[in-house]
C-alpha cells in the first residue's frame, strides 16, 4: 500500500461516544472523511441525530444512538444495535465526558461521583461492550479520550476528580492494550490540551482570564482548534497505526513539557 492507503478507513464502521458535540462530533467528521460509516452515539439525542444528519449530506452511512455511557445495560445495547446494523464495529473512539471545576476540599460526593463515572467508569464500560465484539472478530481500534490532566495538574483552576480520571483513562488505557494485543485489538489514547470547545467555554464563563493563563503556559501560545484532533484521530484508527497500542498521543501545544 502507499501512504494514502494507510489512512483509508472506507468499509470501516466506527462508534463515537459524545459524538453530539465538540471533539466527539469533529472526530466523527474526521473519520467519516477517511470512508468510514460513523454512529454516533450521545445522551443528547436530537444533537446526535443533526450530526449524523450532516455526515449523510458528506456521502457516507451514519446514525444516531442514544446512550447513557454510566448505564453499563444501554452500552451493551448500543453496541448490539450498531453490530446488527451493519455487521462490524471496527474503531470506538470514547469521547463522551464531562468537566467540572470546584476545590477538592469543598467537592461534595455528587460531584466525585459524576466525574469519575462518566469520564472514567463510563469509559470503561464502552472499551468492554465494543472489545468484546473486536476480539471475537480478532480485529479493532479502540481510541480514548484521555487528556494531558491525566499528565499533568493544571493551573490555576481546581479539578482533582478530572485529573483523577484521565490518569486513570490512561492506565486503563495501557492495561487492555496489553490484554487484547493477542486479540490483534489496539487500544490508544489522545491526550488534548486546551481545546477550544464549549465545553472550555462554558467553563470560562465565570473566570474569563484563565485562558490568558493557559496560553502563557502553552509554547505554542494559543488555544487548540476542535477540528485539530481529526487527523490523530484517523491516524490511531488506520492501519498507519498498525504497530501502535498502549500509546498516549499527546497534542497539546507543548503544555506539557515543562
Amino acid at each position: 500500500m502507499n501512504v494514502k492507503e494507510y489512512f483509508d478507513l472506507s468499509g470501516e464502521t466506527a462508534l463515537v461516544t459524545g459524538g453530539a458535540q465538540g471533539l466527539g462530533e469533529q472526530m466523527a467528521i474526521g473519520l467519516t472523511e477517511a470512508g468510514a460509516r460513523v454512529v454516533i452515539a450521545d445522551l443528547n439525542l436530537d444533537k446526535a441525530e443533526e450530526v449524523a444528519s450532516s455526515l449523510q449530506k458528506m456521502g457516507k452511512e451514519s446514525i444516531a444512538l442514544q446512550i447513557d455511557v454510566t448505564r453499563k445495560e444501554q452500552v451493551e445495547k448500543v453496541v448490539s444495535d450498531v453490530v446488527s446494523r451493519f455487521s462490524t464495529l471496527d474503531i470506538l473512539v470514547t469521547s463522551a465526558g464531562v468537566g467540572q471545576w470546584v476545590a477538592a476540599e469543598e467537592m461534595s460526593e455528587e460531584d466525585w461521583r459524576k466525574v469519575i463515572d462518566i469520564n472514567l467508569t463510563g469509559l470503561f464500560f464502552c472499551c468492554q461492550a465494543a472489545g468484546k465484539e473486536m476480539i471475537r472478530r480478532k480485529k479493532g481500534s479502540i481510541i480514548n479520550i484521555a487528556s494531558m490532566s491525566g499528565i499533568a495538574v493544571n493551573y490555576p483552576q481546581c479539578q482533582s476528580h478530572y485529573n483523577t480520571s484521565k490518569s486513570g483513562v490512561i492506565q486503563l488505557t495501557r492495561s487492555l492494550a496489553l490484554e487484547w494485543a493477542k486479540h490483534n485489538v489496539r487500544v490508544n489514547a489522545l491526550a488534548p490540551g486546551y481545546m477550544q470547545t464549549k465545553l472550555v467555554e462554558d467553563l470560562l464563563v465565570k473566570l474569563p482570564e484563565y485562558a490568558e493563563q493557559w496560553k502563557k503556559y502553552t509554547p505554542m501560545g494559543r488555544l487548540g482548534d476542535p477540528s485539530e484532533i481529526k487527523a490523530p484521530c484517523v491516524f490511531l484508527a488506520s492501519q498507519a497505526a498498525s504497530f501502535i497500542t498502549g500509546s498516549v498521543l499527546v497534542m497539546d501545544g507543548g503544555y506539557t513539557i515543562w
